[in-house]
């Protein structure tokens, strides 16, 4: 926060603090305070004791009219008897209109005649009302307030980025629209200004369009693999109203109509709009799909803009998201309208005719008044003039952009990915973000808007997105804001503890901050142990070991919590934080085995650094991987076999061996196409045996319905030795019918588990 002094009424005594560093001991339930704002202000100014006493309020901030009327209003400096008569005082709200100030900035001030805001535009004054409201006690948010003190106090305050947003995806599980608007009103409340509405996409349409009804009467519904039905959309009635909603809390809408890929629900609806005229069903999956819209159709380009018509009379933002990403050409190659348009066009390839359809829908956009932003895949082939790019493959796409003239929004997977689970990304990781933002080179010609945290919902049905953004998009609020020091980070968790009752309050289910307990192993004489502890503020709770063979009592006691390892199993924490019991335990899959006591742990492969799963030790190490195979103990290559070899320093008996792979097809991730197993006999010589798919009781190609899952293999051996070792054959290209044919696979194995004894 930057600190300055501000000229004040007279009588105003004033000392300059930081946010967050007074009035941090007084009582809560009657006493306002400036020590729970979030994003924290710019800059702010503080009287050292005095105070503004407030009678009985009974403004209830839940209530939309409030709001609605600072946005109608603010323009005409008014008294608002937002704090009605009391038997003890009455002071009034005064909205002032101060077109010297910067869009988005404000001036709220405190002082003994009352509480003003003063603002340049209706998002300033939105601001303001939002950093008082902040200031008030808790129980004001359901209008049960009593008397109040506010502290003297002024603080000027505007944002340093334009564009600071949240993407819902609203098409891999449908949001109602109450949903929707909840979301809407904690981005007010965090002074975030913008809702990227995911609308359009392969698993679902959520718009209604008129001129093709079959879009939300077809592609708008999808049968589950159990046979239910999944879906739903909205109809032009409803955007208008959610507009309308958001427009009045001052936060912007920019739909998202995905092309040319993730168009599967559109061509389910509308065959002739992919190359192939094939009639598909809506996916009830999640992935990249090869069927996407015909870039050579003059019928699907004339489609696309019929609903960009549409779609342009319901949102009033300036901007238009047309995604642009993961589109693959192959369907492209082998279509002959594709082919013609290219040779027409005098184009390259067919990345050229992407960004020759872009272009396209470009253009038009731009007769409405429209700006097109697109996923940095756009990028290639060369963009759309004027267009903006939204970077999540990391921040390169968004330098590149910015090079070249345009501007830039910046939501890399590093940090604004809401969706990923927090091993991957937690609440301090995303603080860091404005570190990166800071990186980004300013002396290129294209601006850097903002950024933007992405709520994907392919694994978060509407009960559980809350707890996927909350508290992390608190943090990336005070990021975009431009207040985020790392340095202080302890300061804007003391901030968030308070904020927490407010969000309680607000019906706002959030999540953890990072991974609540952690798990670490050690290793002495083959034996293994876990230590099960806190890793977050706030948290207790139970631990206990539950073995894989039935009838081992589970060892359960209170963390911290140490386990002797035996066998195959689980520990599982049992977590409570902040007088919430955690719906799901922490599980981590460990082994206790002969393995452990191997001298000597070898690799004949290459691990993929994305997934390296700990080098040649991490496959006999104790851990095994879990349902997430980015958990960091998988170890994978792609197009290649794998190999393991232990090593003991005298012979040891080898009953059996137990190893697990990931199998999820989607992600190009296969099952191998065969097994060697092999150790040393007796006469130093070496026996192999060779295991085909039909004697393990799987495929080595799997049909396409077959899903993600982990899937373990144990193999009889019977023999002593002083080396075992286990090679996993690599199936080869992902197969014709996947949306990936031709390109090489992946194998995931975890955990070389020997089963026998050292003696």
């Amino acid at each position: 926060m930057r600190v300055m002094t501000f000229p004040l009424s007279v009588g105003f005594l004033v000392a300059v603090v930081f946010c967050g560093c007074t009035s941090r001991d007084q009582p809560m339930a009657a006493h306002g305070t400036t020590t729970a704002l979030l994003p924290e202000p710019m800059h702010m100014v503080l009287a050292p004791a005095d105070s503004l006493s407030l009678g009985g309020l009974d403004w209830d901030f839940t209530q939309a009219p409030d709001w609605a009327t600072v946005g109608d209003r603010w323009r005409t400096e008014w008294f608002s008897e937002v704090f009605p008569d009391s038997r003890t005082d009455r002071r009034p709200l005064t909205f002032k209109s101060d077109t010297g100030l910067a869009e988005e900035a404000y001036v709220l001030s405190v002082e003994a005649a009352g509480v003003t805001i003063a603002a340049g535009d209706k998002a300033g004054a939105v601001h303001g009302l939002v950093s008082l409201r902040q200031m008030l006690p808790i129980a004001c948010e359901t209008g049960t307030c009593e008397s109040v003190k506010l502290p003297l106090v002024r603080i000027s305050d505007s944002p340093s980025y334009p564009h600071r947003g949240l993407l819902l995806d609203a098409c891999r599980h449908f949001q109602p629209i109450d949903r929707v608007k909840h979301l809407i009103d904690q981005l007010a409340l965090h002074k975030m200004n913008v809702l990227h509405w995911h609308l359009t996409e392969d698993q679902g349409w959520r718009i209604e369009i008129d001129a093709y009804p079959r879009l939300t009467e077809v592609g708008a519904w999808r049968t589950e693999k159990d046979s239910s039905q999944h879906g739903g959309f909205y109809t032009k009635a409803e955007i208008r109203e959610v507009v309308d909603y958001a427009a009045v809390r001052g936060v912007e809408i920019i739909p998202e109509i995905e092309l040319p890929g993730h168009s599967r629900a559109a061509i389910a609806a509308y065959p002739w709009l992919s190359c192939t005229g094939e009639a598909l069903p809506v996916p009830n999956d999640w992935g990249v799909f090869k069927d996407i819209y015909c870039a050579g159709n003059d019928s699907t380009l004339a489609f696309l803009k019929t609903v960009l018509d549409e779609v342009v009379e319901l949102f009033p933002s300036r901007y238009v998201h047309i995604g642009g990403d993961e589109a693959p050409k192959v369907r492209w190659s082998a279509c002959e309208k594709c082919q013609t348009r290219i040779a027409a066009n005098h184009l390259h390839a067919e990345h050229d005719l992407q960004s020759w359809f872009i272009n396209e829908i470009g253009a038009h956009l731009a007769t409405h008044g429209k700006t097109l932003i697109g996923w940095d895949e756009i990028l290639e082939g060369g963009i759309p003039e004027g267009a903006t790019v939204q970077s999540w493959r990391g921040v390169d796409g968004g330098i590149q952009a910015l090079r070249e003239g345009h501007d830039a929004i910046l939501s890399p997977t590093s940090h604004c990915y809401f969706d990923y689970p927090l091993q991957a990304t937690d609440l301090a990781e995303v603080y860091t973000f404005g570190t990166v933002l800071d990186a980004i080179p300013r002396d290129a010609p294209g601006r850097l808007l903002g950024g933007e945290c992405n709520m994907w919902t392919e694994h978060a049905p509407a009960h559980l997105v809350d707890s996927k953004i909350f508290p992390r998009l608190v943090a990336m609020s005070e990021v975009l804001w431009g207040t985020a020091d790392t340095a202080r980070y302890d300061e804007f968790l003391a901030r968030l503890d308070r904020h927490y009752d407010r969000l309680d309050a607000q019906g706002v289910d959030f999540g953890l901050e990072t991974v609540p307990v952690t798990a670490t192993s050690h290793i002495e004489d083959g034996q293994l142990s876990v230590l099960i502890e806190p890793a977050m503020r706030g948290v207790t709770g139970n631990a206990g070991f539950v073995p894989t063979i039935t009838g081992i009592p589970e060892q359960v006691t209170a963390l911290p919590a140490t386990f002797i390892i035996d066998g195959l199993g689980e520990v599982r924490a049992e977590i409570t934080h902040r007088h919430r019991i955690l719906d799901l335990p922490e599980r981590f899959p460990v082994a206790g085995h002969l393995g452990l006591a191997a001298s000597h742990v070898d690799i004949r492969h290459t691990p993929s650094p994305y997934y390296p799963g700990g080098g040649p030790e991490g496959l006999a190490d104790g851990w095994r991987g879990s349902t997430d195979f980015r958990d960091g103990h998988w170890q994978a290559s792609q197009g290649e076999d794998m190999r393991v070899q232990l090593t003991w320093p005298q012979t040891v008996q080898v009953d059996s061996v137990t190893v697990q792979f990931y199998l999820y097809q989607d992600a190009w991730i296969f099952l191998p196409d065969k097994i060697h197993l092999a150790y040393y006999t007796s006469e130093d010589e070496v026996d192999i045996l060779a295991f085909m798919p039909a004697d393990l009781g799987w495929q080595s190609v799997r049909e396409p319905d077959d899903r993600q899952t982990i899937v373990s293999l144990t193999l009889p051996l019977d023999v002593r030795t002083d080396a075992v070792w286990f090679e996993a054959f690599n199936s080869g290209p992902c197969p014709d019918w996947h949306d990936a044919a031709t390109e090489p696979t992946w194998l995931f194995m975890d955990e070389f588990v020997v089963h026998g004894a050292a003696n």
